[in-house]
């Protein structure tokens, strides 16, 4: 069959896209401008969850690691807690919570330096962020028994700490709690604090000498809610129905 002879004014065809060095080249920017995208909305998304975790740190919640047993058995050695800033910052320190509260002065010996090098960089930008509790030696976690205002002594003649006249049924306490004998007003802005494992625990009561044992309420950084690990553990920190009493909430006795 004899081929059809061309129109000499129809136009030549477009050469074929997709070949050669040019297209070859076009495909290469598309490839590197869709890497370029990726990583930059990747690199957003990143910073912005670690902007995120920070934020929630300082304003919301942070995580503890309790190294000593001053708390048991509420809190064991070791435990990963969570304590609620937010609390603190909306209904203040109140009696019952269990809390984090930085070093007042002297209660704990000066900590190890920290850990130097590109480990040690790792790890306390891990901790600012939010993914490791905080373990710098200087926090504490106890007990609010009494608040500015309250009377708080020991002990009764059954061996109970008495708040505002009211004798403590402390269910939650390992062990006797007479270790030291008092009798103090915890001064205005301050807490009275106490570890559930009273034997173990050098709390306000070994520090009476410095505003009757009370800690500034402003160095509570916020109230424990939860124990996160280990996961046989996991547990909320609720408040003891006793501190609702209203004999206690009356305030100091004369």
């Amino acid at each position: 069959m004899a081929a059809s002879a061309r129109d000499p004014h129809e136009p030549l065809p477009e050469p074929p896209q997709g070949r050669g060095r040019h297209a070859r080249d076009r495909v290469s920017q598309r490839q590197g401008g869709g890497f370029a995208r990726w990583l930059g909305e990747t690199t957003i998304i990143i910073v912005s969850a670690l902007v995120l975790s920070a934020l929630v740190r300082a304003f919301l919640v942070q995580a503890f690691f309790v190294p000593s047993a001053s708390m048991e058995d509420t809190l064991a050695i070791s435990d990963r807690i969570i304590a609620s800033r937010i609390s603190t910052t909306m209904g203040g320190v109140n009696r019952g919570e269990v809390v984090v509260f930085k070093d007042p002065s002297d209660w704990l010996p000066e900590p190890p330096p920290p850990e130097g090098g590109a480990r040690g960089m790792v790890r306390t930008a891990l901790t600012f962020i939010g993914l490791l509790p905080s373990d710098t030696g200087k926090d504490l976690v106890k007990r609010v028994i009494a608040v500015e205002g309250d009377r708080i002594s020991c002990c009764n003649a059954d061996g109970r700490i008495v708040l505002n006249g009211e004798p403590l049924v402390e269910d939650y306490v390992k062990g006797s709690t007479n270790q030291v004998q008092f009798d103090v007003v915890v001064p205005p802005g301050g807490v009275f604090v106490m570890g559930d494992n009273r034997g173990n625990s050098r709390d306000s009561r070994y520090h009476l000498q410095v505003e009757n044992g009370a800690v500034p309420a402003s160095e509570v950084v916020g109230r424990v809610v939860l124990v996160l690990w280990p996961l046989n553990r996991i547990a909320t920190v609720p408040v003891p129905e006793i501190f609702d009493s209203p004999a206690i909430t009356q305030g100091a006795t004369p």
